[in-house]
C-alpha cells in the first residue's frame, strides 16, 4: 500500500466517482476501486473504432437517394413561396 498526493478538486472528483459506482453496485467502493474502474475505462480499443467507422453497405445509393430527395424539397420550396 502507497500513499498518492491530489489536489483537493481531484479528491473531490474521484470521491463523487466513487459515490456513483457505489450506487450503481449497490455495494461499498473505496477509492482504489475507484481509480481501478476510470483506468479500465481509459483503455482504448482502436479495433473497435476501425470497425464503427467502416462504410455502411448501401451507403452511396442511400447518399444519392437523399440527395435527390433533398433538390425535390427545395424544388417544391422554391415554386410554392417564390425562392
Amino acid at each position: 500500500m502507497s500513499t498518492i498526493s491530489v489536489t483537493e478538486d481531484v479528491k473531490e472528483a474521484l470521491l463523487r466517482v466513487a459515490s456513483e459506482l457505489q450506487l450503481k453496485w449497490g455495494r461499498r467502493v473505496d477509492l482504489n476501486e475507484a481509480i481501478r474502474y476510470l483506468i479500465s475505462k481509459g483503455i482504448k480499443r482502436p479495433d473497435l473504432l476501425e470497425r464503427a467507422c467502416r462504410p455502411v453497405p448501401g451507403f452511396k445509393e442511400a447518399y444519392k437517394e437523399l440527395r435527390r430527395e433533398r433538390t425535390k424539397d427545395e424544388e417544391r420550396a422554391r415554386r410554392k413561396f417564390g425562392l
